[in-house]
Protein backbone atom coordinates (compact mmCIF):
# COMPACT_ATOMS: atom_id res chain seq x y z
CA UNK A 1 0.00 0.00 0.00
CA UNK A 2 3.20 2.57 0.83
CA UNK A 3 4.62 1.95 -2.84
CA UNK A 4 0.70 2.90 -4.48
CA UNK A 5 -0.07 6.06 -2.46
CA UNK A 6 3.52 7.02 -3.07
CA UNK A 7 3.62 6.47 -6.92
CA UNK A 8 0.10 8.09 -6.86
CA UNK A 9 1.58 11.43 -5.44
CA UNK A 10 4.68 11.50 -7.50
CA UNK A 11 2.26 11.40 -10.85
CA UNK A 12 -0.35 13.98 -9.72
CA UNK A 13 2.91 16.05 -8.79
CA UNK A 14 4.07 15.84 -12.42
CA UNK A 15 0.63 16.49 -13.32
CA UNK A 16 0.16 19.69 -11.24
CA UNK A 17 3.39 20.71 -12.49
CA UNK A 18 2.86 20.10 -16.25
CA UNK A 19 -0.67 22.18 -15.35
CA UNK A 20 1.05 25.10 -14.12
CA UNK A 21 3.85 25.01 -16.68
CA UNK A 22 0.29 25.43 -19.50
CA UNK A 23 -1.04 28.02 -17.14
CA UNK A 24 2.06 30.04 -17.40
CA UNK A 25 2.33 29.69 -21.14
CA UNK A 26 -1.02 30.40 -21.20
CA UNK A 27 -0.85 33.52 -18.89
CA UNK A 28 2.34 34.54 -21.59
CA UNK A 29 0.27 34.30 -24.71
CA UNK A 30 -2.41 36.22 -23.22
CA UNK A 31 -0.12 39.08 -21.97
CA UNK A 32 1.94 39.13 -25.48
CA UNK A 33 -1.72 38.95 -27.87
CA UNK A 34 -2.85 42.23 -25.85
CA UNK A 35 0.01 44.48 -25.22
CA UNK A 36 2.58 46.39 -27.47
CA UNK A 37 5.93 48.33 -26.67
CA UNK A 38 4.75 51.40 -26.73
CA UNK A 39 7.68 52.86 -28.63
CA UNK A 40 7.73 50.80 -31.28
CA UNK A 41 4.33 49.93 -31.16
CA UNK A 42 4.90 46.17 -31.65
CA UNK A 43 3.84 43.44 -29.86
CA UNK A 44 6.26 41.26 -27.90
CA UNK A 45 6.81 37.53 -28.42
CA UNK A 46 5.49 35.11 -26.18
CA UNK A 47 8.89 33.90 -25.39
CA UNK A 48 9.75 37.26 -24.40
CA UNK A 49 7.21 37.77 -22.08
CA UNK A 50 7.85 34.13 -20.74
CA UNK A 51 11.32 35.14 -20.18
CA UNK A 52 9.78 38.62 -18.50
CA UNK A 53 7.54 36.78 -16.21
CA UNK A 54 10.45 34.13 -15.16
CA UNK A 55 12.54 37.49 -14.36
CA UNK A 56 10.14 39.18 -11.98
CA UNK A 57 9.75 35.46 -10.54
CA UNK A 58 5.84 35.32 -11.58
CA UNK A 59 4.41 32.14 -9.69
CA UNK A 60 1.18 30.92 -11.71
CA UNK A 61 -2.03 31.09 -8.92
CA UNK A 62 -3.46 27.52 -10.01
CA UNK A 63 -7.09 28.84 -8.63
CA UNK A 64 -6.92 31.68 -10.58
CA UNK A 65 -8.08 32.34 -14.22
CA UNK A 66 -5.36 33.35 -16.75
CA UNK A 67 -7.23 36.27 -17.53
CA UNK A 68 -6.91 37.63 -14.33
CA UNK A 69 -3.25 36.77 -14.09
CA UNK A 70 -2.37 38.22 -17.25
CA UNK A 71 -4.01 41.24 -15.97
CA UNK A 72 -1.85 41.05 -12.99
CA UNK A 73 1.27 40.23 -14.73
CA UNK A 74 0.71 43.17 -17.29
CA UNK A 75 0.87 45.30 -14.07
CA UNK A 76 3.83 43.80 -12.59
CA UNK A 77 5.78 44.51 -16.13
CA UNK A 78 5.30 47.47 -16.50
CA UNK A 79 7.48 48.47 -13.18
CA UNK A 80 10.53 46.86 -15.17
CA UNK A 81 10.07 47.20 -19.08
CA UNK A 82 8.43 49.38 -21.77
CA UNK A 83 4.73 47.57 -22.29
CA UNK A 84 1.11 48.84 -22.63
CA UNK A 85 -1.89 47.39 -23.67
CA UNK A 86 -2.73 47.79 -27.11
CA UNK A 87 -5.06 49.76 -28.46
CA UNK A 88 -8.61 48.86 -29.72
CA UNK A 89 -10.11 50.65 -32.55
CA UNK A 90 -13.91 51.25 -32.87
CA UNK A 91 -15.71 52.44 -34.57
CA UNK A 92 -19.23 54.76 -33.73
CA UNK A 93 -22.46 55.00 -35.78
CA UNK A 94 -24.75 57.79 -34.03
CA UNK A 95 -27.68 59.20 -34.54
CA UNK A 96 -27.14 63.01 -34.80
CA UNK A 97 -29.69 64.03 -32.36
CA UNK A 98 -27.68 62.53 -29.57
CA UNK A 99 -24.63 62.22 -30.95
CA UNK A 100 -23.48 65.60 -30.04
CA UNK A 101 -24.13 65.07 -26.29
CA UNK A 102 -22.79 61.52 -26.46
CA UNK A 103 -19.42 62.68 -28.02
CA UNK A 104 -18.75 64.73 -24.99
CA UNK A 105 -19.66 61.74 -22.66
CA UNK A 106 -17.52 59.78 -24.95
CA UNK A 107 -14.79 62.39 -25.22
CA UNK A 108 -12.71 61.30 -21.60
CA UNK A 109 -12.61 57.52 -22.50
CA UNK A 110 -11.36 57.77 -25.93
CA UNK A 111 -7.49 57.84 -26.67
CA UNK A 112 -7.28 58.90 -29.93
CA UNK A 113 -10.04 60.20 -32.54
CA UNK A 114 -9.28 59.01 -36.38
CA UNK A 115 -11.53 60.19 -38.37
CA UNK A 116 -15.51 62.07 -37.52
CA UNK A 117 -18.07 62.18 -40.31
CA UNK A 118 -21.30 64.14 -40.11
CA UNK A 119 -24.04 63.63 -42.42
CA UNK A 120 -27.43 61.58 -41.24
CA UNK A 121 -25.44 60.46 -38.50
CA UNK A 122 -22.20 60.65 -36.41
CA UNK A 123 -19.63 58.23 -37.46
CA UNK A 124 -16.38 58.22 -35.23
CA UNK A 125 -13.30 56.16 -35.97
CA UNK A 126 -11.34 56.06 -32.43
CA UNK A 127 -8.50 53.91 -30.21
CA UNK A 128 -9.63 53.26 -26.63
CA UNK A 129 -7.80 51.13 -24.03
CA UNK A 130 -9.54 48.29 -24.11
CA UNK A 131 -10.28 48.25 -20.64
CA UNK A 132 -12.97 50.73 -21.26
CA UNK A 133 -15.10 48.89 -23.53
CA UNK A 134 -17.21 47.79 -21.78
CA UNK A 135 -18.22 51.56 -20.41
CA UNK A 136 -18.45 53.05 -23.45
CA UNK A 137 -20.61 49.81 -25.13
CA UNK A 138 -22.95 50.61 -22.37
CA UNK A 139 -23.19 54.37 -22.87
CA UNK A 140 -23.60 53.97 -26.15
CA UNK A 141 -26.67 51.92 -26.04
CA UNK A 142 -28.03 53.45 -23.68
CA UNK A 143 -27.79 56.82 -24.38
CA UNK A 144 -28.98 56.20 -28.26
CA UNK A 145 -32.00 53.60 -27.20
CA UNK A 146 -30.26 50.98 -28.99
CA UNK A 147 -30.21 52.97 -32.47
CA UNK A 148 -26.47 54.00 -32.08
CA UNK A 149 -23.88 51.17 -33.36
CA UNK A 150 -20.76 50.18 -32.16
CA UNK A 151 -18.18 48.07 -33.95
CA UNK A 152 -14.91 46.66 -32.93
CA UNK A 153 -12.75 46.98 -36.26
CA UNK A 154 -9.44 45.96 -34.23
CA UNK A 155 -8.10 44.70 -30.91
CA UNK A 156 -4.81 46.09 -31.68
CA UNK A 157 -3.07 48.66 -32.77
CA UNK A 158 0.49 46.51 -34.42
CA UNK A 159 2.27 48.61 -36.93
CA UNK A 160 1.90 47.68 -40.94
CA UNK A 161 4.31 46.14 -42.36
CA UNK A 162 4.55 43.68 -38.98
CA UNK A 163 4.80 40.25 -39.70
CA UNK A 164 2.69 38.09 -37.36
CA UNK A 165 2.33 34.24 -37.41
CA UNK A 166 -0.92 33.21 -36.18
Amino acid sequence: AQILSKGELQVSDKERQTQLEQMFRDIATIVADKCVNPETKRPYTVILIERAMKDIHYSVKPHKSTKQQALEVIKRLKETMQIERAHMRLRFILPVKEGKKLKERLKPLIKVIESEDFHEQLEIVCLIDPGCFREIDELVRSETKGKGTLEVLSLKDVEEGDEKLE
